[in-house]
């Protein structure tokens, strides 16, 4: 197992259970406790989590994984949801995106949409999120619009003014958030301000506004607003919610789409 697969296995299990063992570790991802003990002060020497004695824990509440480390999480569901949401752009639309794995995957399932094979342009995408637009870039039928800003290594979202003055000088059809959670009463919401800042201003420039989120997501709230929940028009997320939480929302004025 490479060293990256080897963080990535490790931080999902950390982000799971809360606190992890150096033993259990190295039995789970069967390697030796040292390769565990080497990893784990190499991750605490980059922040990404705390250690303690015999093993480590993560950060709190404010605790994100880089977005390289997020990928494989609820993948399945990603891939559904994403596919849900890319039906809902018409051709010919402008859609904003923001980062995230979830907008990941709606961008790869725009990129493989029958309908959107040719036209000039066949859909034109405005992101602050570079990974998108690298993926997207090669598809000649798509206009790509990159926001300017500061990249965030974490989720490798561009952010600060410099988005702002982008974002204020046009409009979309729609806009469609990837979020930490989301709530009826707290509204959607991201862990870093500046980053909830850009994805605030990419809602407020669209007609109608998506959040692609799995049911994980559903019901928590996080540090930092993008948006209450009554700027959003629908919900696509997956089979897993329940039916209490999908009536809120729903009640709240709010279509629920669940894949």
């Amino acid at each position: 197992m490479s060293r990256d697969a080897r963080w990535k296995a490790l931080l999902e299990l950390l982000v799971e259970r809360g606190r992890l063992e150096v033993e259990e570790a190295a039995a789970e991802l069967e390697v030796s406790a040292a390769t565990i003990r080497r990893d784990f002060d190499q991750l605490a020497e980059q922040q990404m989590l705390v250690r303690t004695r015999g093993g480590a824990v993560v950060h709190g509440v404010s605790y994100e994984l880089p977005l390289r480390y997020k990928t494989a999480r609820h993948a399945s569901e990603k891939q559904r949801i994403a596919k849900a949401v890319a039906d809902l752009v018409a051709p010919g639309e402008a859609v904003g995106l923001t980062g995230g794995t979830t907008t990941t995957e709606v961008a790869r399932a725009l990129a493989v949409r029958g309908d959107l094979t040719s036209g000039s342009p066949a859909l034109t995408v405005v992101t602050n999120a570079l990974n998108i637009a690298n993926e997207l870039a090669v598809r000649p039928q798509f206009k790509i619009v990159v926001t300017g800003g500061v990249a965030r290594a974490q989720s490798y979202e561009l952010i600060g003014p410099l988005a702002d003055g982008v974002l204020g000088q046009i409009t979309m059809d729609v806009a469609v958030l990837g979020v930490v959670s989301f709530d009826v009463t707290h509204g959607a919401a991201a862990h870093d301000e500046a980053e909830a800042a850009v994805n605030r201003l990419l809602c407020e420039r669209a007609e109608r506004v998506v959040v692609a989120a799995d049911s994980s997501k559903l019901g928590r709230r996080a540090f930092a607003r993008i948006c209450a929940a009554d700027a959003v028009d629908t919900l696509v997320t997956d089979a897993a919610a329940g039916p209490e939480t999908v009536q809120r929302f729903e009640e709240a004025g709010i279509q629920v789409i669940a894949v």
